[in-house]
């Protein structure tokens, strides 16, 4: 257990940067695969070279047999399994420990220039971006930049995931024969090889493929919470900076009409008079004067602002 301890320190560190999801993927990555394998998987695997026997005395040939029976050990696989799966997270430590150490330079630098007068303080503040991921209490809040990179890692985790399971069915299937026939070259003939316990590795085989389904359904699980956390948190957005045409009522609008109308009429009425007045002759002149009269300047009614 001693080889998994950087690990399990590093990605102890990424358990506080991550979902409820992502915290029980790591519970399920250290107890269901990580101890497992360290404790049981070890142990039932570490004879199997020498307990691999073929029924010739043809030198060669069962280590040619059991290098086509099993291309890669088991325990080896799983451990580039894990590895390779835990990849991705430690990746995204080393975008929030960036991303936190950015901020921790804004905040000091924001600090500093406090000390300066209120103007250059406010133009500060608004010139550099004020820190919005890392909270009082240390933890971070996973958005913007750091929501695309924890949704980056998990699509690696995922696809991960599913080539390592593939992978093993196509290597070597999901179970174990007693029985394997052997006729590859330097064998004389087809030799009949046998494992030792192949049933106890069979179960440990469908545990550590349970829990990496188990895994990956977690992922898929962490993705498609955060993808809907996302777009709500877009529409309520959206909503909060929406700005509708201010239109008045049906009622508004025909009162507004009913004024205008009004005016109108009262204009029409006044120029009407001076027409009288003037007589025939003094038409256009009425008209001009009646129009400077019925000004906003001149009118008695007032401007109507809208």
């Amino acid at each position: 257990m001693g080889e998994w301890d950087v690990l399990a320190r590093l990605l102890d560190k990424v358990q506080t940067h991550s979902t409820v999801i992502g915290k029980v993927w790591l519970t399920t990555l250290f107890v269901f695969r990580i101890l497992v394998l360290s404790a049981g998987a070890d142990k039932v695997w570490g004879d199997e070279q020498s307990d691999f026997v073929c029924n010739t005395q043809q030198p060669g040939c069962e280590n040619v047999c059991y290098d086509l029976a099993f291309p890669i050990s088991h325990v080896r696989f799983w451990f580039l399994q894990i590895i390779a799966v835990a990849t991705p997270k430690l990746l995204y430590l080393g975008h929030v420990l960036h991303v936190i150490h950015a901020e921790k330079k804004m905040k000091e630098r924001i600090k500093k220039q406090a000390e300066l007068d209120d103007q250059a303080s406010l133009f500060l503040r608004r010139t550099f971006k004020v820190p919005k991921y890392t909270k009082t209490t240390g933890k971070i809040s996973i958005r913007g930049v750091l929501l695309r990179s924890y949704v980056l890692h998990l699509v690696a985790k995922i696809v991960l995931e599913v080539l390592f399971i593939v992978g093993q069915y196509f290597l070597y299937g999901f179970t174990l024969h007693t029985r394997y026939v052997c006729s590859r070259s330097p064998c004389p003939h087809k030799v009949d090889c046998f494992l030792s316990r192949p049933t106890e590795k069979s179960v440990i085989i469908w545990f550590m493929l349970v829990a990496a389904v188990v895994s990956l359904v977690l992922s898929l699980v962490e993705l498609f919470y955060l993808i809907v956390k996302a777009v709500k948190e877009c529409m309520a957005r959206r909503q909060d900076y929406t700005v509708t045409p201010v239109t008045p009522p049906l009622s508004g609008r025909k009162a507004f009409k009913g004024c205008d109308e009004m005016i109108q009429n009262c204009v029409n009425l006044e120029l009407e008079l001076h027409g009288r007045k003037l007589g025939v002759n003094g038409v256009t002149g009425g008209v001009n004067e009646a129009a400077k009269n019925a000004s906003p300047e001149n009118n008695n009614i007032g401007e109507v602002h809208i």
